[in-house]
Order: C-alpha cells, then sequence, then structure tokens
C-alpha cells in the first residue's frame, strides 16, 4: 500500500499546524495565559478535558470541567474556532457508566460528542501500553519498560469494569496512539487518519509529534524544523502539556513566545487536530491498515520510543 500523497492545502497554505494539549497538571490560569496568547496569534487548536470533577484517587494533578469558570472559558475558546478534546472522564480510573456519564456531560457542555480524544494513563485507557502494539514488538516493548504498563490498561477489555470500546467506538471519530520526534507528523505518518482492524474499538487513528513537556516541545518546534515542515508542505500534530513548563512566574515563558509568534507569521493552516483530520480523509480517504503499514509504523514508533524517549 501505497502512503497517500500531501494534500494542497486550503487558502492557499503552505503547511498545516495544530496541537492537541493534555490537560494533566494545568491550572485555570495556565490555561488562560496560554490560550490568549495563541487565540491573538491567529491559531485556532484542540484543548483536552476531564469532564468528571475528581471523585476517586487521582493520578495526576489538573483542571477539569466540574470548575464552572474554566468551563465557560473553554465554552468562549470554542466559540472562537478552538476545539475540545477528550482526555478520558477524569484523572482517575474510570468505569463504563462513569465514561458515559463524562461523554453525556461533556456532550451538554459543548454541543456534541468529542471528535478527537488522547488517552490519559489510566485503568480505562483504551488499546494503550503493551496493547498499542503486535507480535514481536509487543514483547520487545514489555522487555523494555520492565513489565511496567502490563495489565494497567483495560478499556478495550469486554467484560472488564474499566472497559468502554463499545462506547468510544460509537462516539468518538479520531484517538491518538504514536507520537514521533520529527515535526512533520504527516511525514512519519503518511496514512492518518487509519482504521486498524487488530484494535476496532476506536473508529480513526492519528499520530502526533512529540512535545510532551517544554524543553521537547520547543525542540521539535525550533527554526530550522519549522522551516523544513514549511518547505515539506507538511502537517503538525503536536502533543503537549501545556501545564508543564510554559508558564514561569505567572508569565509564559519568552522562549515560548518567540517560537509561536515566529510561527504564527508563516503562511500555515491553523486548525483543530479534527478540522486537520476530516481534511486529509476527505483528500486521501481513511486507511486500513495492512499487516505490513502496521508494522512499519510500530516499528518506527517503538525505536523512538525506546532510543529517542518519545512518548
Amino acid at each position: 500500500m501505497k502512503p497517500n500523497a500531501t494534500p494542497t492545502w486550503p487558502e492557499g497554505r503552505r503547511f498545516a499546524f495544530t496541537i492537541f494539549d493534555d490537560p494533566d497538571g494545568q491550572s485555570f490560569g495556565t490555561t488562560k495565559l496560554v490560550y490568549s496568547f495563541l487565540a491573538d496569534l491567529g491559531f485556532r487548536t484542540t484543548v483536552g478535558v476531564w469532564p468528571l470533577g475528581v471523585r476517586h484517587e487521582t493520578n495526576s494533578g489538573g483542571e477539569t470541567c466540574a470548575n464552572p469558570k474554566y468551563r465557560a472559558f473553554l465554552q468562549e475558546l470554542q466559540r472562537k474556532g478552538f476545539e475540545i478534546g477528550f482526555h478520558l472522564a477524569g484523572p482517575f480510573d474510570s468505569t463504563h457508566t462513569e465514561t458515559i456519564e463524562a461523554l453525556d456531560l461533556f456532550k451538554e457542555y459543548f454541543g456534541h460528542d468529542p471528535h478527537s480524544m488522547a488517552n490519559h494513563y489510566n485503568a480505562d485507557a483504551i488499546y494503550w501500553g503493551p496493547a498499542r502494539l503486535g507480535g514481536w514488538r509487543r514483547a520487545l516493548y514489555n522487555v523494555a519498560t520492565l513489565g511496567r504498563t502490563h495489565n494497567r490498561h483495560f478499556g478495550q477489555v469486554e467484560g472488564h469494569p474499566n472497559y468502554w470500546g463499545d462506547v468510544c467506538r460509537a462516539r468518538i471519530r479520531y484517538c491518538r496512539n504514536f507520537v514521533y520526534a520529527d515535526i512533520n507528523t504527516l511525514r512519519m505518518n503518511p496514512w492518518m487518519p487509519y482504521s486498524d482492524p487488530e484494535r476496532p474499538f476506536v473508529r480513526y487513528w492519528y499520530s502526533s509529534s512529540e512535545g510532551h513537556q517544554a524543553p521537547s516541545f520547543l525542540k521539535t518546534l525550533q527554526d530550522a524544523n519549522q522551516d523544513r515542515l514549511e518547505a515539506e508542505g507538511g502537517a503538525s500534530i503536536m502533543y503537549t502539556h501545556f501545564g508543564h513548563g510554559y508558564v514561569r512566574d505567572g508569565k509564559l515563558t519568552p522562549e515560548f513566545r518567540r517560537t509561536m509568534e515566529r510561527l504564527a507569521k508563516k503562511n500555515g493552516w491553523f486548525v483543530p487536530v479534527s478540522t486537520l483530520l476530516d481534511f486529509l480523509a476527505e483528500q486521501n480517504g481513511v486507511t486500513t491498515l495492512t499487516p505490513a503499514v502496521r508494522r512499519r509504523i510500530e516499528t518506527r514508533w517503538l525505536w523512538e520510543k525506546l532510543y529517542r524517549g518519545t512518548s
């Protein structure tokens, strides 16, 4: 199967760029600082949220939609053209019933089911840990990670209390999986969005570029990489947590401001994750992975995971 061709971007734009931001460690104040800045620059990206307030032992800090002021700000961002994405029900292990409750609240708050999502490291994460991989790649992953994520994620395991695969398939369009060090996500995975017959509870998958904290985000978006993304006419879907290192002493860091101001001056198509993926699907169709392509993208990611520390 040949990879999809790089599309011609709308409105004469040279490349596409977006971000899916996970809410881990992110306060309401940080959210306001970061997104007011991005909005003023003309970016329209995806804000991952937890719909449920804290009700069990948590595994991460970060604001949730139970805060009405935070929720109102998210709704304001949505009106401006940002996308609100799903980061599982909350920062804790959620049951099938709780996940349905969270998605119902999401729909109440934002008018529709989530178009895109990214897993959090809960027991209800879907096809996560070793389940991201198959064959010898799964075995190598388990050895390399000392089995730390083995039997920890059950979103796709029918009959388990944390299962919600049926709901995911019915209510969410795109789910993030592999993350690569290259800024041009489309170059690393030209088949996205794709479906995987071995992972049927997710409708369509997408990949991202590495930026889980400010240092790796800024490294991926360094000047030379921005210029190459533009020259290649590619598409970047950055993965990050704006709660990790973007604000210092109540202000955005100068490095982050300069990086995004430089990128904003380029002729990029700055749209949310699902808008970009919908466009790719319309242009190229949705790829159904063959075993050969699955091995290729899994092996590429596993190499980067083990030797470069990508997410």
